[in-house]
């Protein structure tokens, strides 16, 4: 589809009151063919730990062993109201922009693209930073998780979330949860109509229904016998993993909870207890961030105090 189709297409669904994701700007990649070489300490990534895209990121950076060769920032959990991010190192797991010294995450982006509040663009998150050139080098989530394999198998790593074997089945896995799951609690939630909300919650819960089956008799998502952890279960885990506490509330995606889904609820518990992964999740930032963020759809602000089931939170 060319840019004058797509762009028609993405005018009709917003006309019939969906949700329509921004697709991200920056899409070069750590290569050994550069620019941006594989090398320890040159990386620095941006991300809010309210943020499931972001939060592929981090945890892809935990298991992959690579924290002492890329360095991290995050933004407050309060998005402002145009939907950028600031620094804050006052809030509690947030902290300065320690590579720039950048009050905002748009100063970031126009530092490699000068014209880019001109133009009316709001940065996202995550964002990964090439110190040596001093620009960003990518801002996709699912191709950061990607080249951070890369890079940890140049930095000599043994670990691996993309086996060569399993590059077919994880990337389909990936792309059937994209639009209705990872995007689609965003779909009913951001929803201005009610058909369009229909459309997106009834295909949320069919695939959620689906993966349920798929995880009967599986540990992992993808790979033989019962699977091997991939880049597919972080993708899959950063949007289950705030589903009970966020979005069965705010996005209306209240036919199910993922306690109701014994699998799945096993899935992430599973994944939890990983060493390192409770530890990339700030239950704090991830439920403020939703219902203090998003003021159109809870105007006063109230954080629910729940819920009191399960063990996410502690």
């Amino acid at each position: 589809m060319g840019e004058k189709e797509q762009a028609g297409a993405w005018t009709k669904a917003y006309e019939q009151g969906k949700f329509v994701r921004k697709t991200s700007e920056f899409r070069d990649a750590i290569n050994t063919d550069g620019p941006f070489l594989p090398e320890s300490g040159r990386y620095h990534l941006y991300v809010s730990h309210a943020c499931p895209w972001a939060h592929r990121t981090v945890l892809a950076r935990e298991l992959l062993g690579l924290k002492d060769h890329i360095s991290v920032d995050v933004v407050d959990w309060r998005m402002n109201s145009d939907g950028s991010w600031s620094f804050n190192p006052n809030e509690p797991g947030a902290t300065a922009d320690r590579i720039h010294g950048e009050q905002h995450l748009e100063a970031i982006y126009n530092r490699a693209y000068p014209t880019w509040t001109e133009e009316g663009h709001v940065g996202t998150v995550p964002v990964l930073w090439d110190k040596a050139s001093d620009t960003i080098v990518n801002n996709e989530s699912r191709e950061i998780i990607r080249m951070f394999d890369g890079l940890a198998k140049a930095l000599g790593k043994e670990a691996t979330l993309c086996p060569e074997a399993l590059k077919p089945a994880i990337d389909a896995m990936i792309s059937a949860n994209y639009e209705t799951v990872n995007n689609g609690v965003y779909k009913s939630g951001f929803a201005r109509s009610q058909s369009a909300y229909d459309e997106a919650v009834t295909a949320l819960f069919d695939r959620l229904d689906e993966l349920e089956a798929h995880m009967s008799e599986r540990d992992w998502l993808v790979g033989p016998g019962r699977g091997v952890m991939t880049e597919a279960d972080l993708c899959l885990f950063t949007t289950l993993v705030r589903f009970d506490l966020v979005y069965v509330v705010h996005f209306k995606c209240n036919l199910r909870r993922i306690m109701d889904y014994t699998h799945l609820h096993a899935f992430v518990e599973r994944m939890l207890d990983i060493p390192g992964v409770r530890d990339t999740c700030d239950w704090h930032h991830i439920k403020a961030h939703y219902f203090w963020s998003h003021q159109h759809m809870n105007p006063y602000r109230i954080v629910p105090l729940g819920p009191a089931e399960g063990v996410h939170t502690q």
